[in-house]
């Protein structure tokens, strides 16, 4: 079901993980663009890239169905460029310390709606800006991401992120579908002193498509 929202069309979709069902609210298609007053502009973000926050993509799908039964007991969580922040639903749902984080302008307003319309309370959210300092985060336990390397700059600024964000025993999760960018991205954290485990992700995602992709784990 399409609807219009302010400027954009919008649609409404459930997506099945495990035996919880989701309604999410993302944007009809990548041909979506909304920025009258420059605000994802002054953030970087150009008219090509502004829709992207607003799908739901393979990856945050994978990233979503392996929170279902990761180890968050007593953990502060953070999920880096959440987008339509689906892991940081399902975490909430499990009532876990979750903070989701992005720096699109309209994400914040998509994860309120989206937790509202499956009968969550609102997720915590920080804008996250990888190239600036951002000292209302504070450090996290676990954080988690989805493919946030399509870009050859994020790498060096997402490792350097994620080192100011992360506690001494951290663990960090990055779901790739294998971009040509991970490898620096790995020798970058490796470089501030962390171990890295690469693993294939499933060849099938939780709606049953073919999925290519590896699962990185980050501890110091």
């Amino acid at each position: 079901m399409t609807t219009s929202g302010s400027g954009y069309q919008v649609k409404y979709e459930n997506y099945q993980l495990g035996r919880t069902q989701f309604e999410i609210r993302s944007l009809l298609d990548r041909q979506q663009f909304h920025d009258p007053l420059g605000t994802a502009a002054a953030a970087g973000i150009s008219s090509a890239s502004w829709p992207l926050f607003g799908m739901v993509w393979p990856s945050a799908r994978m990233l979503a169905n392996a929170m279902q039964t990761q180890d968050i007991l007593d953990k502060r969580i953070l999920e880096v460029g959440c987008g339509l922040g689906l892991a940081s639903l399902v975490l909430q749902r499990r009532l876990g310390d979750i903070t989701a984080s992005d720096r699109h302008p309209l994400t914040q307003l998509f994860l309120n709606e989206n937790a509202r319309i499956n009968c969550l309370p609102q997720v915590k959210y920080q804008t996250g800006q990888w190239d600036r300092s951002n000292p209302a985060l504070g450090r996290f336990d676990l954080i988690i991401a989805s493919d946030v390397l399509y870009e050859r700059c994020h790498p060096e600024m997402l490792a350097g992120f994620l080192d100011r964000h992360a506690q001494e025993d951290a663990t960090i999760i990055v779901v790739d579908p294998d971009r040509g960018n991970r490898n620096a991205f790995t020798r970058a954290m490796q470089r501030l002193g962390y171990a890295a485990d690469l693993q294939r992700a499933s060849a099938t995602q939780i709606t049953g498509e073919a999925y290519k992709g590896h699962l990185l784990t980050l501890r110091r």
